[in-house]
């Protein structure tokens, strides 16, 4: 039998060399993280530092730098070797974490908002500390601002309320405080939304309100029964300020009222 020969010689026979594989090209998307990361860090830190932008020449660096960035990265990018690719791809995971921290200092304020305003939310009626000397009161569904207070160390359910001259417990809170409320003399006469009411003297041994702490407070028991105990003028004017706004009652006090 003859011994046919193809293109690479005997037939059948299979070429000794095979191509050499295509070096791997850097990937488009990492150069694109790298170049928003950068992007990023620059964003953050003129929001973190406004005073050191100013001038149209400060923008102009800013611009002319991250041209620059782009233009050498760009051309890194094409260049066929895996090592490329990695380092690349190294230089947007550490750009990455910078910008976190970056806009994590740029927005602190921001952040802390957003931490108060979570507690405020999931309160369940107990104020919120929100600075030094300074707490809030949400504002409930009904559009009311109730608070949890302890009286005598027991927690009270009041309700703030601008026109009430006193702190008034009603009967069945000054119950659980221990008050026998039917040998109690009920004498003081008071204009409410019902007519006239009475009700008679009192004195706690302490009022607690979040961080504040009234001594020897004087309170007044309410004889016909009440849907809640009310947080008067006689508390609210121990403040050094109290407001309202935006749903939450903010208060303010003195190093004395607390």
């Amino acid at each position: 039998m003859s011994n046919e020969e193809g293109p690479w010689g005997a037939r059948g026979a299979k070429p000794d060399a095979t191509p050499d594989p295509e070096p791997t090209r850097g990937r488009p998307w990492l150069w694109l993280l790298f170049i928003a990361a950068v992007v990023g860090v620059v964003v953050a830190m003129v929001r973190a530092f406004p005073e050191a932008v100013r001038k149209p020449d400060d923008w102009t660096d800013i611009v002319y730098g991250l041209g620059l960035v782009v233009v050498v990265t760009a051309g890194i990018s094409r260049i066929r070797r895996g090592a490329i690719a990695q380092h690349l791809r190294y230089a947007a995971i550490w750009a990455a974490i910078v910008a976190v921290v970056a806009l994590g200092f740029a927005y602190r304020a921001e952040f802390k908002d957003v931490s108060d305003h979570l507690k405020i939310a999931f309160s369940g009626g107990s104020p919120v500390a929100t600075g030094e000397h300074e707490m809030v009161i949400p504002q409930d569904e009904s559009g009311a601002y109730v608070v949890i207070a302890k009286v005598n160390g027991q927690r009270v359910l009041f309700m703030v309320d601008t026109g009430a001259t006193d702190t008034v417990l009603s009967p069945d809170d000054a119950r659980r405080l221990g008050v026998n409320v039917e040998a109690l003399h009920f004498d003081r006469e008071a204009e409410t939304a019902n007519g006239l009411g009475y009700g008679a003297h009192y004195a706690a041994d302490s009022l607690e309100v979040g961080a504040i702490r009234l001594d020897n407070f004087k309170m007044t028991i309410n004889k016909a029964p009440m849907s809640t105990s009310l947080l008067g003028m006689s508390f609210l004017s121990r403040l050094e300020s109290f407001e309202f706004g935006r749903g939450k009652l903010t208060l303010k006090w003195r190093d004395g009222a607390g």
